[in-house]
C-alpha cells in the first residue's frame, strides 16, 4: 500500500507529533475515532495571555487542530496527505483560568472535497469556546 493509499485517520494519527506547533504548544491527543477528535491543551506559562488566562490564539490553534483531526479521522484513502482549513470562526464564551483547555470536534458534515466541522472548548466542566470549522482536503 502507498503512503497515500492509507486510511486517512492513520496518516493524521501519525501527522500529529510531528507537527511543530502542536509541540510548542502541548497539545495531546485523547481520543480519535471515525469523525470525532478530542485533544488537550495543558495549562502551563507560555499559553497564558496575563494572570492565569489562557490565550484564546492558543485556545484557536488547539480548536482548530482538533477539527483537522476530526476531518481526517476516516477510513476513506487518502489520495493526497494534504488539506487546509479553509474557514474557522470562533466564539469565546469564557475565560479559561489555570486550567487544561480540552477540544472536542465532530465531523457535522463529510463531502469530496469538504468537511464541516462543530468544536466546543472546556476548562472543566465549563465551555469556554465554540466553533465551526470548514477543511478542504488538497
Amino acid at each position: 500500500m502507498t503512503p497515500e493509499a492509507r486510511p486517512r485517520i492513520d496518516a493524521v494519527r501519525e501527522f500529529l507529533p510531528t507537527s511543530p506547533l502542536v509541540g510548542h504548544l502541548g497539545i495531546e491527543l485523547r481520543e480519535l475515532e471515525a469523525d470525532r477528535a478530542v485533544l488537550a491543551l495543558p495549562f502551563a506559562a507560555h499559553v497564558v495571555t496575563i494572570g492565569d488566562v489562557v490565550h484564546g490564539g492558543a485556545i484557536a490553534s488547539l480548536m482548530d487542530t482538533a477539527a483537522m483531526m476530526a476531518a481526517w479521522a476516516t477510513d476513506e484513502p487518502a489520495e493526497r496527505l494534504a488539506g487546509a482549513t479553509v474557514a474557522l470562526s470562533i466564539d469565546y464564551v469564557a475565560p479559561a483560568r489555570a486550567s487544561e483547555v480540552l477540544a472536542e470536534a465532530l465531523v457535522v458534515r463529510r463531502g469530496r472535497a469538504l468537511c464541516f466541522v462543530e468544536i466546543s472548548a472546556r476548562a472543566g466542566a465549563d465551555v469556554v469556546a465554540k466553533a465551526l470549522a470548514t477543511y478542504r482536503f488538497g
